[in-house]
């Protein structure tokens, strides 16, 4: 498969999970460098998401989850946990997994990850997320 068609399936499936707006006001950035940089975030990252194999949308969800989380990058785990209404992780699962993270990745990294869960939750449940 040529690049260019592995990049509009990366930028198809990072659509499709963040939404048409996130994406959009990402590429805006007037710095020229900007555009390249997005796309090759956006192929890397996101192009592992379009592989075909036996992980799933949900398996790559809570891999890039408890991922994000263990490493700390709040940000990253912030905007997965809003996607995970297109990924099709439940509440439940993700109060697991940062079960497994406090006990993998420490305590620190799970009670950051909580408090990032429990924000989104709040801003869902107020629907200004």
């Amino acid at each position: 498969m040529a690049d260019n068609d592995r990049l509009q399936r990366a930028y198809a499936k990072r659509r499709a999970m963040l939404g048409d707006a996130y994406v959009d006001a990402q590429q805006s950035d007037p710095n020229p460098t900007m555009g390249e940089f997005s796309d090759y975030l956006t192929g890397m990252a996101w192009g592992v998401w379009t592989r075909e194999g036996p992980l799933s949308t949900r398996d790559r969800s809570l891999l890039v989850l408890a991922m994000t989380a263990a490493l700390g990058r709040m940000e990253e785990f912030r905007l997965h946990v809003m996607a995970t209404a297109q990924t099709g992780v439940s509440d439940d699962e993700l109060d697991e997994l940062l079960f497994q993270v406090a006990a993998y990745a420490g305590a620190p990294a799970g009670l950051s990850a909580k408090r990032v869960l429990l924000q989104v939750r709040a801003e869902r449940d107020q629907g200004t997320e």
